[in-house]
């Protein structure tokens, strides 16, 4: 609830206005010691107390990104949204610098161009010096209008990415603006005007100044014509410093995005790699499984041929007990001839025992 911000607060550019403040950046400042203890429950009152009570300005310091209790204050005038005149009392405050520059950032965020112009551009003849922390903790020097300037001209600032305002050259062109006077020119016209009163005075009725006056050489229209001349070399190097600063955001987002376009390609490089790698591995492995399913049909075949082959050598050397029998009759047959021939099967003992002898003797059977 502390980190709400406030229902009757309007969005800023589209959006909530502490999404103005990077996500790393903002959840860094909730989890702040300052943030808790200090900017718990301020109002647009009570916060004038706690800026005037800053010392330094800065984004975040130090190894874990710590951030200022000016980053924490800023975020704050964020979530609460204090009215515009309060802001711009902010920016009028003479006294209390750090106030100034707290309100300067804050309208730089949230104002229109218009009003950023008007209201930040009276600042650059404030002088006075400013400490400033950077991202190693170490302080450095810097002044409210070099603050301003960078506000103005730069794209970051606090570590805080600033909205993209119009350049000045285009409001004056369209009258939204009317060309900015620097306050240098009323110290001049002083000085001139000291000097032609000066003049005047010491040689008003001398020959030379009438000689001068008529010839066209008067000082009211010589500090016009310097005046000109000033303001359009402030124009020119106010022009000047727009192109440069256009020329060097361009090269610079250019570079941008050929670094992302060489991310990109070494992204889809990898990846095709990747799937070149898989595809090969994916075409080895079926190979592999084919060359083992062919070698696993060829041993079955080997196998096949060779269990057929052994069952016709088998059948070839294996006889029937039908042709077994069938080849015995005639052995039987000429067997019994034999016996009958011999007369060793008589049916008479003893003629059969004479028989054998005579067959032992290799002479004829009796036959009776």
């Amino acid at each position: 609830m502390a980190n709400r911000t406030d229902p009757l607060a309007k969005n800023i550019r589209g959006t909530n206005p502490q999404n103005l403040v990077e996500k790393i950046l903002r959840t860094k400042i909730y989890q702040n010691t300052y943030w808790k203890e200090q900017c718990f429950g301020l109002t647009a009152e009570t916060l004038v107390d706690k800026a005037m009570e800053l010392d330094h300005l800065g984004g975040t310091h130090g190894g874990n990104r710590k951030p200022t209790p000016f980053m924490c204050l800023v975020t704050k005038m964020l979530q609460i949204q204090p009215d515009k005149e309060i802001v711009v009392e902010f920016i009028k405050n003479p006294e209390y610098k750090y106030v100034r520059v707290l309100g300067a950032l804050y309208l730089r965020l949230t104002g229109t161009d218009i009003d950023v112009y008007r209201y930040l551009e009276p600042l650059y003849n404030d002088y006075r010096k400013l400490r400033f922390k950077l991202n190693d903790a170490k302080f450095t020097l810097t002044h409210v209008d070099e603050f301003i300037d960078e506000l103005l001209t730069k794209d970051y600032s606090c570590d805080i990415a600033l909205p993209r305002i119009k350049k000045r050259l285009t409001l004056e062109s369209i009258g939204s603006l009317e060309p900015r006077r620097s306050a240098l020119e009323d110290d001049f016209e002083e000085e001139e005007e000291k000097d032609e009163d000066d003049q005047l005075a010491n040689g008003l009725d001398s020959g030379d100044h009438n000689k001068d006056y008529y010839h066209g050489r008067s000082p009211t229209r010589e500090r016009d014509r310097d005046r000109k001349r000033d303001g359009h070399r402030y124009r020119d190097r106010d022009y000047e410093r727009d192109r440069d600063y256009d020329r060097d955001y361009d090269r610079d987002r250019e570079r941008g995005r050929d670094r992302d376009r060489e991310r990109d390609r070494d992204r889809h490089r990898l990846r095709d790699d990747k799937d070149y790698d898989r595809e090969r591995d994916r075409e080895r492995d079926r190979r592999n499984r084919d060359r083992g399913r062919k070698k696993r049909s060829h041993s079955r075949s080997r196998s096949t041929s060779r269990d057929r082959d052994e069952r016709r050598r088998r059948h070839r050397t294996s006889s029937s007990p039908k042709r077994r029998s069938g080849e015995d009759e005639p052995k039987k047959k000429k067997e019994k001839k034999a016996m009958k021939d011999d007369g060793t099967d008589h049916p008479d003992p003893e003629i059969a025992e004479q028989n054998r002898l005579r067959a032992s003797l290799g002479l004829k059977p009796l036959r009776l």
